[in-house]
């Protein structure tokens, strides 16, 4: 192991300093017994070279051995004249694969290919090789690809590895290429002797531009992956690619949801009543959910169903050994908070019937049933009463059937009660699991059915500002982004220009206005950087 560098650290500098920061166990020398291997960088992708002579062969033949890395899907690795003028072999990467042609003129070639994905970043070996009437390539531990010469003939006198000279200075035959290999190569070997590299990059050996020596210098720009969402991350030499597909998010690092946030904002876009994907967060980490958006009130209300939406019947059940029914909603707790947050008003309707099935009277007041919140947290008031109060909704609207208790089911008569009502403090919905445990008395039971969540309102949409005059502005902190931030908003006007934004800070770093010749809509822009 070598060139650890940890925040720009020397870690290995420390280690052998013996500095407290290093932890060091079993035996660790600094020292390595085999031989250092030296690479170049061919940092260009339009005029890198290295150019090294073809050693003759007692055969007649040639072979060319190497590895090389690299992050571009296209590049030259190898272009060598052969003997009988003017064919020549080209050994390139060309959409990702190795690829070897054979020029025989300016109009005729043959091509044989090789591999998948061979700019992946790591190290390839790639060895080409002629005998007799064939010319054979090799990449790594793959089978091997042969081509028919069609004669007899060896190399020419020089290999150009990696690109060419410019027009004035090379053999005609080797053309700089549109794109020449950008990347690391080493441990080059030529009819079976290794190439000295301390000798190019003294001048005694070969010829070389724009190389880096003892040194590889190729950059994983995928670690750390910028790509969010489970993005799928992909570069080249100088920039990375984010492959969005699937995830419900595009732009450049897959930061922009293509789902809107809200039924709120579908409503806006002029949608009616139907299943969507919203997501709740925009282009934070939780992904898209699947909801109902009910337009067709005054009000637009989203609705998230859960596994048990159907009246069940309990009997049998004590507060040794209750009954207990967990809801599984079709998002997520993470999302369903989300949208709980995000809402303006939600609720939830509790149908609760019993018969001989108390709630809460009890010798103590303790409860023999409950719910329990999106938290976690044990609730005790039952639909329509306020948080933290052992009551029902008859409670508070005065009709219970027996005014000595605060529910209908407390009185625990032989006929059918019911304690039916709405929830409606937003932060303990949704419920997410009932417990009753008094229905194993004689004639005793129950029944309950828990409906949907249904939330209206977006608190993001619904925070309209009027500007009636040209020097009415809204003014905010100035905005603090370093790997992303996000800006959205609705606009109504009838003007035809005007700022709507601007961010003033050491420089001007943002602004929005609006240039047409009328507008009468209502339209959503969005800002994002990432």
């Amino acid at each position: 192991m070598e060139n650890l560098y940890y925040n720009g650290i020397n870690i290995i500098d420390l280690a052998k300093r013996r500095k407290p920061q290093i932890y060091s166990v079993g035996n660790v020398t600094f020292s390595c017994s085999e031989p250092q291997l030296v690479s170049t960088t061919f940092l260009s992708s339009s005029s890198s070279f290295l150019s090294l002579p073809a050693t003759p062969s007692a055969s007649g033949g040639f072979a060319v051995r190497f590895q090389f890395r690299t992050w571009n899907p296209d590049g030259l690795l190898l272009s060598t004249r052969l003997a009988l003028e003017p064919q020549r072999l080209e050994l390139q990467i060309s959409n990702s694969r190795l690829r070897l042609t054979h020029h025989m003129s300016a109009q005729q070639k043959e091509e044989v290919s090789t591999g998948h994905r061979v700019n992946d970043g790591l190290w390839h070996s790639a060895s080409l090789s002629s005998r007799g009437l064939q010319v054979t390539m090799t990449l790594d531990n793959e089978p091997s690809s042969t081509m028919e010469l069609g004669d007899h003939m060896g190399a020419g006198d020089s290999l150009y590895f990696g690109g060419c000279p410019s027009s004035s200075s090379s053999d005609s035959y080797c053309e700089n290429p549109t794109v020449a290999f950008q990347g690391c190569m080493r441990l080059f070997s030529i009819n079976s002797q290794p190439m000295d590299l301390n000798l190019v990059h003294q001048g005694r050996l070969g010829d070389y531009k724009e190389l880096q020596f003892d040194t590889c210098s190729i950059q994983d720009r995928c670690l750390p992956n910028f790509c969010e969402h489970g993005g799928q991350c992909s570069q080249s030499w100088s920039h990375f690619y984010c492959d969005c597909s699937g995830t419900g998010y595009t732009g450049a690092t897959c930061h922009n949801s293509i789902y809107e946030a809200s039924c709120e904002a579908y409503r806006l876009t002029g949608s009616s009543s139907g299943l969507f994907s919203i997501d709740p967060d925009g282009s934070g980490p939780l992904g898209p959910t699947q909801v109902y958006c009910n337009m067709t009130e005054n009000k637009v209300w989203t609705v998230v169903t859960h596994n048990s939406t159907d009246p069940v019947r309990v009997q049998g059940s004590t507060l040794q050994k209750p009954y207990i029914m967990k809801f599984n909603y079709s998002a997520s707790p993470e999302q369903l908070m989300a949208l709980v947050a995000r809402s303006e008003q939600c609720q939830q309707e509790v149908v609760y019937s019993c018969r001989k099935s108390r709630l809460f009277n009890t010798w103590d007041g303790s409860p023999l049933s409950w719910w329990v919140d999106q938290g976690g947290e044990r609730r005790t008031y039952w639909g329509g009463f306020l948080p933290g109060v052992q009551q029902c909704s008859c409670s508070l609207e005065e009709n219970c059937m027996d005014m000595n208790y605060f529910c209908n089911c407390d009185a625990d008569t032989d006929s059918w009660a019911n304690d039916t009502g709405v929830l409606s403090y937003k932060d303990h919905l949704p419920v997410s699991e009932i417990v009753i445990g008094d229905t194993n008395r004689t004639g005793s039971e129950a029944l309950y059915r828990i409906g949907p969540l249904r939330c209206y309102g977006d608190k993001s949409v619904w925070n309209a500002a009027s500007f009636y005059q040209e020097s009415s502005y809204l003014h905010f902190s100035t905005l603090q982004a370093e790997l992303s931030a996000d800006i959205s908003f609705y606009f109504k006007t009838s003007a035809p220009s005007g700022v709507f934004l601007e961010n003033l800070g050491l420089k001007d770093f943002i602004r929005v206005e609006l240039s047409c010749e009328s507008v009468d809509h209502t339209h959503t822009h969005t800002l994002t950087q990432a």
